[in-house]
Parts: C-alpha cells; sequence; structure tokens
C-alpha cells in the first residue's frame, strides 16, 4: 500500500500531502489561538478541526512509505552514503510526525475549551490561553521539522545531480 502508486514510489506523492497540510495546520491553529477575541475565530474552528486530524494522518503516511522507499534502496545497494542521508531524513519525518500529532491533539483540545458550549460549562479562561500558547510554540516546532524533513530529502535526492 505504501511502495508504489501507478508504478511511481508513493513517498514521493504522499510528502506533499505533509508538506501542505502540517505548516496549514500550525498556521490556522496559531490564527485561532491569536484571534480570541475576533469575529475571524469561528471561522477557523472547522478548518482547525479538519487539519488536526489530516495533517498528523499526512504525516503518519508520509513516513510509513518513507520506510517503504528506503527498503528498496537498501534491496537495489544504493551505497552507505545514500542510506545515511536517508536515515538522517527518515529520523526527521519521524519527528515531524510526532509534533505534528502533538499539535493535532493540543489544537482539538484548545477547540474544546474555547468553543461555545465550552463557555457554557465555565472552563477557566486561562485554560484557553494556555493552550493557545502551546498551540503557537507548538505551530513553530513543526514548521521547524517539516523544513527539515524537506531539506535532508531533497538533499539526498538532488546533492550532485543539480
Amino acid at each position: 500500500m505504501f511502495r508504489e502508486v501507478m508504478g511511481l514510489p508513493a513517498h514521493v506523492l504522499l510528502v506533499h500531502a505533509a508538506v501542505v497540510f502540517v505548516p496549514l495546520l500550525a498556521l490556522v491553529s496559531t490564527g485561532y489561538a491569536v484571534l480570541a477575541r475576533s469575529r475571524f475565530r469561528s471561522r477557523l474552528d472547522w478548518a482547525a478541526a479538519v487539519l488536526a486530524v489530516a495533517a498528523p494522518a499526512s504525516a503518519f503516511f508520509a513516513m510509513r512509505s518513507g520506510e517503504e522507499l528506503q527498503k528498496v534502496l537498501i534491496a537495489k545497494n544504493y551505497g552507505p552514503e545514500i542510506l545515511q542521508k536517508v536515515v538522517e531524513h527518515q529520523g526527521y519525518g519521524e519527528l515531524t510526525f510526532r509534533w505534528s500529532l502533538a499539535l493535532g491533539v493540543v489544537t482539538l483540545a484548545l477547540l474544546a475549551v474555547t468553543g461555545t458550549r465550552a463557555r457554557a460549562r465555565s472552563v477557566p479562561g486561562w485554560l484557553g490561553l494556555l493552550l493557545g500558547a502551546v498551540v503557537v510554540v507548538l505551530a513553530a516546532v513543526n514548521v521547524w521539522y517539516v523544513y527539515l524533513t524537506g531539506d535532508t530529502g531533497a538533499e539526498a535526492v538532488w546533492q550532485g545531480v543539480v
């Protein structure tokens, strides 16, 4: 399932979903956290909820397809230099998945705490502020790891080619 799609390595296709959805989750969740007293916040809640699930899922699928691609490279006897770069890239990919999962969970918690039903249950205001701050920090971490993952992957593929 994660090896090929129509003759192409699945990783080449699936990685683009993570490259789009994880930074988009970072942007939307940060916007939701920062726009606490704005009329725009209610317009971001559905997008934040969808991305809180889609971003970690896309990072997971990219990670799994990368593991399959690594097996193919090993089977084709690629040299240790390229395989070491793949291992480095894989490590960043795993961290990207973990951090995106953390951001997704905290974003969903923020949505639950700040939603209209939460106000009716009298959730303390400081909890929303705390979760908002955690979302902003996690968003920055996610963008950084997407960059590192993409950079090491591109370097492994294109170094010496271009």
